[in-house]
C-alpha cells in the first residue's frame, strides 16, 4: 500500500513540473487571486486554494477512472468532457471582466437551500472540478496506464489508492500558483481598483487561454519544449508498485513475455483504442474491432530512431507484402521513446522514408504499449481470427519462428488458403553476430555508467567538460562545453565526443544542424551532415569492430544516443 501511494505521489508529482502543467499555470493563478471583495468573501478566502485543489483531484481521478465508461454509456463523444472544461474556463473568464455574468453564474446555486451560504466555498470546488477536466490530458505513461485501466473496467482498490495519490501529486505544484495568486489577491483587496484590474486581466488571461486550448496551441508549444521529465515518466510507470497496482502482472500479453517457440495462449488482445493520429488508413480513420474480424494480426511496437526497429523492420514489410491477400493485417504501433518522435510530422516523415504502406497509429501517451503490457522496443504480438494473442517476440531475431506461426494462424483461419513460400531469410540488416557495445545513452537518467570524464556525472545544465586520462570499454566521454538536457547533450562551444566500444557498425542519434567530423584510427575521416528534427545516423562501420571514435561536434547538434549493430 505504502509503495502503491508513493509512486502514485512521484507520478504526479513528475508530471506536476513537465511541460504539459504550463498552460494549467496561469489559470490556477489567477483563479486563486480572484476572491471577493468584501471582509466576509476575504475571510472565507482561506478555503479558495484547498477547494479548487480539491476540485481538480476529485474530477482528476474520477475522470480518469471512469470518465471513458461513463462517456460510452451516455453516448456522448469522446471530446465532450474537453469541450465542457474550456466553456467552463470562458465563462469564468467573462465572469471576472463582467461581475453581473459572474452573479448570474452563481443564481442557481443561490437558489438550492444548501448552497446560500457555501457559495464562496463550494464555487471554487466547482472551479477546480472544471479544471480537472482540461489537465486530464496532461498524461503521460502511468496515468495513460490508470485510463487503461478504468477504460476496461479493471478498476480494484489498488488502482483507485493509485489514482488518487497521482491526483494529489500532480494538484501541489499547482497549488503552489493557486497560493501566490491568492496572496496577490489579498494585497490588492485594499486597493480597489487595483483588484479591479486584476480581475480583468485574469478575465482576459483565462479567455484567451481557452481559445489557445481550442486551436491545441498548448500542444504545440509542448511539442516544442524538451520533454524534460519523459525518463523520470517512464521509469516509474514500469514499477513494480505500478505493475501491481494496475493488474499487469498477469493476464493478457504479459503472459507471453518470454514466450518460446510455438504458439501458447496469451488472452485477449486489448487491441487499439486511445491511440492517437492513424497514418495509411482511409482519411486517417482508426482500426476497429470490426475491420480485423477474421483476421491474422501483427502488431508491430517500434519508434523510428531505433536502430533495432529500423533492422527489424525489413522483415515486417516483407510478411506483410507476402500475406496480406491471405488474411494478415499488419499495425505499426509508433510508441515515442523521446520527445522529439512525438511530433506527427516526423512520425509520417519515417513511414514515407522506411516505405511502410500497412497502418500506423500514433501511441504517444501509451496507452496501447500499456495495454498490451508491453517493455520492449521492437516487439511483435501476434493475434489470432478470434483476436485472441497467441504469441510475442521482442528484440531482433526470430524472424523464421514468427513467419512460421504467421502461417500457422492463416492456416488455422483458413484451411483452404493459399500460402506463398516463406520470404524470410538471410539478408543484409540481419542481426550482427559477436559481441558488441550496449547502447548508451547520452542523458543524465540513462547513462547508467556509460558516461566517463570530468565532471564525474551528468547533470542538466550547461558546463565546461574534459575527457579521462584513461577512458574504459564500452563508454563515451564529452570534451569542450556542452549543455546537457533530459534525453541529449548539445555542442557549445569546442564541443568533442570521445566513444569507445566493439561492434561492426555504429549509429548515432542526432539533431541540430552542422557537419560532425568523425576520427578513427587507421581510418580516413569521416564527415557526417546533420540537418533537421534528432534521427540515427551510420557514424562508423569499417575498421576493427574494437575502436575508438572522436567526434569533433559543431555547434548547436546534439547527440542523445549511440547504437551498435
Amino acid at each position: 500500500m505504502l509503495s502503491v501511494i508513493l509512486v502514485g505521489l512521484a507520478g504526479g508529482l513528475v508530471t506536476g513540473v513537465s511541460p504539459c502543467v504550463l498552460p494549467m499555470l496561469p489559470i490556477v493563478f489567477v483563479t486563486g487571486g480572484s476572491g471577493g471583495k468584501s471582509d466576509t468573501e476575504r475571510k472565507s478566502s482561506r478555503w479558495r486554494t484547498p477547494a479548487i485543489i480539491a476540485g481538480i483531484v476529485t474530477s482528476f481521478s474520477a475522470i480518469t477512472l471512469l470518465g471513458t465508461l461513463i462517456l460510452s454509456a451516455l453516448g456522448l463523444p469522446d471530446a465532450f468532457l474537453r469541450w465542457t472544461g474550456i466553456i467552463l474556463l470562458v465563462l469564468i473568464g467573462v465572469g471576472l471582466v463582467v461581475p453581473k455574468v459572474s452573479e448570474l453564474l452563481e443564481r442557481p446555486f443561490a437558489r438550492v437551500p444548501a448552497w446560500t451560504k457555501v457559495t464562496r466555498r463550494g464555487g471554487p470546488y466547482i472551479l477546480g472540478i472544471g479544471l480537472g477536466t482540461l489537465y486530464v490530458p496532461c498524461a503521460g505513461p502511468v496515468l495513460a496506464a490508470i485510463s487503461i485501466a478504468g477504460a476496461t473496467g479493471q478498476i480494484g482498490w489498488r488502482t483507485v489508492v493509485l489514482t488518487v495519490a497521482f491526483a494529489v501529486g500532480a494538484a501541489l505544484p499547482l497549488a503552489v500558483f493557486a497560493v501566490a495568486g491568492e496572496s496577490l489577491g489579498r494585497r490588492l483587496a485594499a486597493y480597489r481598483s487595483r483588484q479591479r484590474t486584476f480581475r480583468i486581466v485574469g478575465g482576459i488571461v483565462l479567455i484567451g487561454l481557452a481559445v489557445a486550448l481550442v486551436f491545441d496551441a498548448p500542444a504545440r508549444l509542448q511539442t516544442a519544449l524538451p520533454g524534460y521529465t519523459a525518463s523520470a515518466e517512464r521509469g516509474l510507470s514500469q514499477s513494480d508498485a505500478v505493475n501491481s497496482a494496475l493488474g499487469r502482472d498477469t493476464g493478457g500479453a504479459a503472459v507471453c513475455q518470454g514466450e518460446g517457440d510455438g504458439l501458447a495462449d496469451c488472452g485477449a488482445s486489448p487491441g487499439f483504442n486511445g491511440g492517437g493520429t492513424w497514418f495509411n488508413t482511409a482519411d486517417g480513420s482508426p482500426i476497429s474491432a470490426n475491420d480485423l474480424a477474421g483476421k491474422v494480426v501483427l502488431v508491430d511496437f517500434w519508434t523510428y530512431s531505433c536502430v533495432n526497429c529500423l533492422r527489424d523492420g525489413p522483415h515486417v514489410r516483407r510478411w506483410y507484402d507476402a500475406y496480406r491477400d491471405a488474411g494478415l493485417v499488419v499495425v505499426g504501433v509508433h510508441t515515442p521513446e523521446f520527445a522529439f518522435e512525438k511530433d506527427s510530422g516526423n512520425v509520417a516523415s519515417a513511414i514515407r522514408d522506411e516505405k511502410i504502406t500497412y497502418p500506423v497509429v500514433q501511441d504517444n501517451d501509451y496507452r496501447i504499449w500499456t495495454g498490451f503490457a508491453n517493455r520492449y522496443w521492437p516487439a511483435k504480438y501476434l493475434v489470432d481470427a478470434k483476436g485472441q494473442i497467441r504469441a510475442a517476440s521482442f528484440g531482433e531475431g526470430r524472424y523464421g519462428n514468427v513467419e512460421s506461426n504467421i502461417r500457422t494462424l492463416l492456416r488455422e483461419a483458413n484451411p483452404a488458403v493459399k500460402l506463398p513460400a516463406p520470404v524470410d531469410g538471410a539478408s543484409d540488416d540481419a542481426i550482427p553476430s559477436g559481441p558488441q557495445s550496449p547502447e548508451m545513452y547520452l542523458s543524465p537518467a540513462r547513462s547508467e555508467g556509460a558516461y566517463a570524464g570530468a565532471p564525474t556525472r551528468l547533470e542538466i545544465g550547461t558546463r565546461d567538460f574534459m575527457f579521462g586520462a584513461s577512458q574504459p570499454a564500452d563508454s563515451y566521454g564529452l570534451s569542450g562545453r556542452f549543455e546537457v538536457t533530459d534525453e541529449s547533450v548539445i555542442a557549445r562551444s569546442n564541443a568533442r565526443v570521445r566513444l569507445i566500444s566493439s561492434a561492426d557498425r555504429v549509429n548515432a542519434v542526432l539533431g541540430g544542424q552542422g557537419r560532425v567530423i568523425v576520427h578513427q584510427e587507421g581510418m580516413p575521416d569521416r564527415s557526417v551532415d546533420v540537418a533537421g528534427v534528432p534521427r540515427l545516423y551510420r557514424v562508423a562501420d569499417g575498421g576493427d569492430r574494437d575502436r575508438t571514435l572522436t567526434f569533433d561536434v559543431p555547434t548547436g547538434v546534439a547527440f542523445y544516443t549511440f547504437t551498435f549493430g
